[in-house]
């Protein structure tokens, strides 16, 4: 979806859980160790609607949305203000800076509200090189676990002032 409008990026709404969980899904078979994605019921069951919504309403999650044209792009979510939990990004609308956009204003909104010496995320195997961009390190070696494949990395919020420009 090429675009010259601006992403809007917004707190999500219980109104967004349907199509975020949609998003997610269409993307998600990245995350999972087989294609078909056995043995990973329970990352689909936590990006079920329902699931989602309950993300939205926990006052532990910072869940956002990003809009182009008032579609869904892509969706951001942090932990306790220091895991990033959720990024992911429509298939039409990757590798036109949605991503970094949402991961960038997730993590500065985090550590205004809650400051932290590292950030983390359990990166997808095709997702690391991107974290690396921001300036995340690897942590450790390729972990299985649950039908998923994910590579555990950390951001020392020391390193934002190069790291991470304003979005």
């Amino acid at each position: 979806m090429m675009t010259n409008s601006p992403l809007i990026i917004r707190t999500a709404l219980a109104t967004d859980a349907e199509c975020v969980s949609q998003l997610i899904g269409s993307v998600a078979n990245r995350c999972t160790i087989t294609p078909t994605g056995d043995g990973a019921e329970l990352f689909y069951s936590s990006i079920s609607p329902q699931a989602i919504d309950c993300y939205i309403a926990d006052a532990n999650f910072l869940y956002l949305v990003g809009l182009l044209n008032g579609k869904l792009a892509g969706v951001v979510a942090v932990r306790d203000a220091l895991h990033l939990f959720h990024l992911f990004v429509a298939p039409d609308c990757q590798y036109q800076g949605i991503g970094t956009a949402l991961a960038l204003r997730a993590i500065n909104l985090s550590l205004a509200a809650s400051p932290s010496e590292i950030f983390t995320v359990n990166a997808s195997l095709p997702s690391v090189p991107f974290y690396a961009r921001l300036g995340f390190r690897l942590q450790g070696s390729k972990i299985e676990d649950k039908g998923v494949a994910f590579v555990p990395m950390q951001l020392a919020t020391a390193d934002l002032g190069y790291a991470l420009p304003q979005p």
